[in-house]
């Protein structure tokens, strides 16, 4: 029973309605509290959430720029950045690495976080009595895609000069930049593979088939440049919005099973091991990034293929404009998918030159290498890993047919998308292929199998030996 007492300490005599008002009343004192902790007595909501001593870069309270100052702003993605580093070895002193700089603001962005660790490398090196440390060698590729996708004259000619000036224009270590057409995965007659690419391209009737066998002869490229110039490690500014779109497109497109290669830190199902040091990083932050520190980018004016990916980019443009952690929740939620064993660099040992930091931050990690590639099956088109239904679909072709050598030794993506549906057509594709695809293709199919299972028979346990 209420005492109505104002001198009551209890606060019994007070009804629901007081009790609710207190509750809010206690809610917002508590809320004054924190943001007076949080930015100090003036209670200015406009500071750095981080140093809490200059202003925001917006006044949006969704994303990093509306918490940081741009100081504070490019800290944290150079942080994200270093600790993809140093956590998956992508970069150790003795390595010489090749970046893919396409003009992009993801790509502008990993060309210089890679060019400001150089740099410091490089200040250790000279600060060092004896010179014993070693600094890893930056190369930048460009790939020009001119013969593939209709691009005007003067808009690659002003590409290709800004590439080359934001290239000159970073301080030593000088850096090599290589400027190659795509038609160079064929041979150094660029003439003849600019017919055979356009030939090749025409093979193709499917409007996403088209756009993704040009990527795949895109890296095919970058693989070609870093096996000829004797780099190791292939940088790529792939960020988490470009991997939110691939894991929405290739499920569409059937490709789940192959799906986790593409989207982990390191990817060293290639002869030179891929990374992709910007995984963590939003597109919108890395174009802030641009903005913020003067970066010089530039970017072709395409032409829009109008298929599954744009579609799927269009999208997820759309769920990132109402919610901008969907991207992120995308990427978190297919990082969960079980990776392959090439997804790390392999043959960490003590005569990499790894930093002993780095092997203690993998082992606090549980980060483990393997010292070779697992026995998978991959696809002769896009050099994705081939599940067992797949590779059945391969051991059922009949062999010595080249249209079933192609057909075999493709999963079933491309099979749909970019191979014709007729035996001649696919002869002619296979005739049109560059090389490294028609090696791979070779290598996967029954016939390569058969002919090295009898060479090494003599070497195999028979199913008695085995059961004993």
């Amino acid at each position: 029973m209420a005492c109505n007492s104002s001198a009551c300490q209890s606060n019994c005599y007070r009804n629901q309605d007081d009790e609710a008002t207190v509750e809010q009343d206690s809610l917002r004192t508590n809320k004054t509290d924190r943001l007076a902790a949080t930015y100090g007595d003036s209670g200015d909501t406009h500071l750095c959430f981080k140093c809490k001593a200059k202003e925001r870069m917006s006044s949006s309270e969704e994303g990093d720029d509306g918490r940081f100052c741009s100081d504070c702003f490019r800290s944290n993605l150079f942080a994200k950045f270093r600790q993809a580093v140093n956590s998956n070895a992508m970069i150790s002193p003795s390595d010489k690495v090749l970046v893919a700089f396409s003009g992009g603001p993801c790509s502008r962005v990993a060309l210089q976080f890679v060019h400001e660790m150089q740099v410091k490398a490089h200040k250790n090196f000279e600060a060092s009595r004896d010179r014993s440390l070693h600094v890893f060698g930056v190369g930048v590729a460009y790939i020009d895609e001119t013969s593939a996708c209709p691009i005007p004259l003067h808009e690659i000619d002003r590409t290709i000069q800004t590439i080359q000036s934001v290239v000159s224009s970073l301080s030593p270590p000088i850096k090599d930049l290589h400027i190659v057409q795509i038609e160079s995965v064929y041979s150094s007659n660029l003439s003849d593979g600019r017919e055979k690419l356009k030939k090749l391209l025409d093979t193709v009737s499917d409007v996403t088939g088209k756009e993704d066998l040009i990527s795949h002869l895109r890296m095919l490229s970058l693989q070609k440049i870093a096996a000829e110039n004797g780099y190791n490690r292939l940088v790529l500014g792939t960020c988490t919005s470009r991997i939110a779109c691939h894991v929405i497109s290739s499920t569409v497109k059937g490709q789940g099973y192959s799906l986790p290669a593409d989207i982990q830190y390191v990817d060293a199902r290639w002869e030179v091991p891929v990374a992709l040091p910007l995984r963590d990083c939003l597109a919108q932050e890395l174009n802030m990034l641009c903005c913020a520190d003067g970066l010089k980018t530039v970017e072709l004016t395409k032409t829009s293929f109008s298929g599954i990916n744009d579609l799927v980019s269009s999208f997820v443009a759309l769920l990132q404009e109402e919610n901008p952690s969907r991207e992120s929740t995308i990427v978190r939620t297919a990082g969960k998918l079980t990776p392959f064993n090439f997804s790390r660099i392999p043959d960490l040992n003590e005569s990499n030159g790894v930093p002993l930091a780095t092997k203690r931050r993998q082992k606090r990690n549980n980060f483990k290498h393997v010292n070779s590639l697992s026995s998978e099956t991959f696809c002769a088109v896009c050099n994705g890993p081939l599940n067992m239904s797949d590779v059945q679909t391969l051991r059922s072709f009949e062999a010595g047919q080249v249209s079933s050598i192609l057909a075999g030794t493709c999963c079933s993506s491309c099979q749909f998308q970019i191979l014709p549906k007729d035996s001649i057509s696919q002869e002619l594709l296979l005739s049109l292929l560059p090389p490294s695809m028609v090696a791979r293709a070779m290598h996967g199919s029954p016939s390569n199998s058969n002919s090295l299972r009898e060479k090494i028979q003599e070497f195999l346990l028979s199913d008695d030996e085995v059961e004993s």
